[in-house]
C-alpha cells in the first residue's frame, strides 16, 4: 500500500479513516473507486487541506453547515460545490474513529444485525457500526446540504447600496434601499 505525504478530496474518494502508524501519529487510510492507500495526515488534516485550496478552511465550512443543517455535532462538510463534494461522518469528527463518507459513491444501505452494510457504486461493501436509520440520516443530511449549497451558490445575489452621506450636502428625496437576495 502506498503512503501518500499530501492529498485533496476528489469525487473518486469513497470513504476515510484515521489510523495511527508505528509511531503513534494518526495518519488516513483513504480508499477511492480504484485504489486504497495511506495518507501522512490526519482526516481532520486532509478535509481542512481541501478546502484550503479553493480559499476556505475547515472551521468555517463547519460552522456553515451548522447553520444551514441546525447546530449538530456530525454535520456534514460541503468542501467543493463546483465538483459536488461533500462528506458526512458516521460519529462525532472529535472521535478517533470517525469514517468519512462520500454520499455520492453510496449506492444503498442494508440492515445486517443492528449495523449498516454499505455498497458503493463499484460494488465494494463496507460494514459500519451505525444502525440503519442513524447513518441514513446522516446520508440525507450530506446530500440536502450539497443540494443547498449548490443552489445557493447558482443564485444570482444583488446587492444595491445606500450612497454614503456626504456632509453639509442637502439630503436627496428619493430613498434607495439596501437589499440581499442571498437566502
Amino acid at each position: 500500500m502506498s503512503i501518500e505525504r499530501y492529498y485533496i478530496i476528489n469525487p473518486h474518494m469513497m470513504f476515510m479513516f484515521g489510523l495511527r502508524d508505528r509511531n503513534a501519529k494518526v495518519c488516513t487510510l483513504v480508499r477511492e473507486l480504484h485504489r486504497v492507500f495511506i495518507v501522512d495526515r490526519s482526516p481532520l488534516e486532509i478535509l481542512d487541506d481541501s478546502l484550503r485550496c479553493i480559499g476556505f478552511n475547515l472551521k468555517g465550512a463547519m460552522d456553515t453547515s451548522k447553520i444551514i443543517m441546525g447546530n449538530n455535532t456530525m454535520c456534514p462538510v460541503m468542501l467543493n460545490h463546483i465538483h459536488n463534494i461533500c462528506v458526512f461522518p458516521d460519529r462525532s469528527h472529535n472521535h478517533e474513529e470517525t469514517i468519512w463518507f462520500n454520499p455520492n459513491q453510496i449506492l444503498r444501505t442494508y440492515s445486517l444485525r443492528r449495523k449498516t452494510q454499505i455498497e458503493f457504486r463499484n460494488r465494494l461493501i463496507l460494514m459500519n457500526d451505525s444502525k440503519l436509520f442513524s447513518f441514513n440520516n446522516k446520508w440525507k443530511a450530506a446530500e440536502q446540504l450539497s443540494r443547498i449549497t449548490t443552489e445557493n451558490a447558482n443564485k444570482q445575489v444583488f446587492f444595491i447600496s445606500k450612497p454614503p452621506k456626504k456632509a453639509g450636502k442637502r439630503k436627496r428625496k428619493g430613498k434607495i434601499r439596501s437589499e440581499s437576495t442571498c437566502d
